[in-house]
């Protein structure tokens, strides 16, 4: 039984689980396991969900791991998610990345598929299901997601280093009507928006009006259409690793609420 349900008020008796690995029998062992979800007040759909986790540009599935284990740990069927995000446009890594994702042998038997995304994660996630159904999709949550686009984009895509180092996705992150997340409109799924409003880049935020995280504003993070926003005190670059965004992202997915996450 994952250590994560001490964190949810899950009261779990360690020497129960013992008992079952020691079993005599399949029957004995579902009787068991049974019991202690009724005990421990755990959901009747643990381990028949899935998350799909999508890590940001320039970045690897390794961002999401620390994400991934306490999902895990929660009772999710999880991919983690690594692409090559500077590789080519929003649009082709949407459609090619997510669609993967969704076939993956790992969610087989999953009602609903929620997405844990970053950054850029968050923009193929509303790409894909603009165009497709959304009758298996759960929850979603996004972390420092561009929703809006980024000043920091405005200022650099033109640069030949910023070509490089970001690809086609990266210069269609801006904040002009043309750039790709200002293209989509209101979002049709439960969504919650995680913001970060402290940076370690002090040069991208003298080019980010009002809080950021040295990538995004927080402003920038919302979109039309979310259920609920949550600003915690972290970076672009960390946000995923942060206890406490980890605390919101399984409050929300459970819930569809952050209500209750410690803000202190």
């Amino acid at each position: 039984m994952p250590d994560s349900c001490l964190s949810t008020g899950c009261k779990v008796s360690y020497f129960a689980v013992d008992s079952i690995e020691r079993g005599k029998g399949v029957s004995t062992m579902r009787l068991l396991i049974a019991a202690i979800l009724i005990v421990t007040g755990l959901p009747e759909t643990y381990g028949t969900e899935g998350v799909i986790m999508l890590h940001g540009l320039c970045r690897t599935s390794a961002s999401m791991e620390k994400m991934k284990t306490a999902l895990t740990g929660a009772g999710y069927k999880v991919v983690n998610v690594d692409y090559p995000s500077r590789t080519a446009s929003i649009d082709q890594l949407s459609e090619k990345v997510i669609s993967k994702a969704m076939d993956d042998p790992v969610l087989e038997g999953c009602a609903k598929v929620h997405f844990v995304t970053h950054s850029l994660g968050g923009i193929l996630v509303r790409v894909y299901f603009s165009k497709h159904d959304t009758g298996r999709l759960g929850r979603v949550v996004m972390l420092g997601p561009p929703n809006q686009g980024s000043e920091v984009v405005d200022n650099l895509k033109e640069w030949k280093a910023f070509q490089k180092l970001n690809g086609p996705a990266g210069s269609e992150l801006g904040t002009d009507q043309q750039s790709k997340p200002k293209t989509l409109g209101a979002v049709n799924f439960e969504l919650g928006v995680i913001a970060g409003n402290r940076s370690i880049n002090w040069i991208n935020s003298m080019m980010i009006p009002g809080s950021d995280d040295g990538k995004v504003s927080v402003e920038a993070t919302k979109v039309d259409g979310m259920k609920e926003h949550l600003v915690l005190r972290c970076t672009h670059t960390c946000i995923m690793r942060n206890p406490k965004v980890i605390e919101a992202v399984t409050f929300f997915l459970r819930d569809g609420s952050f209500a209750g996450v410690s803000r202190s």
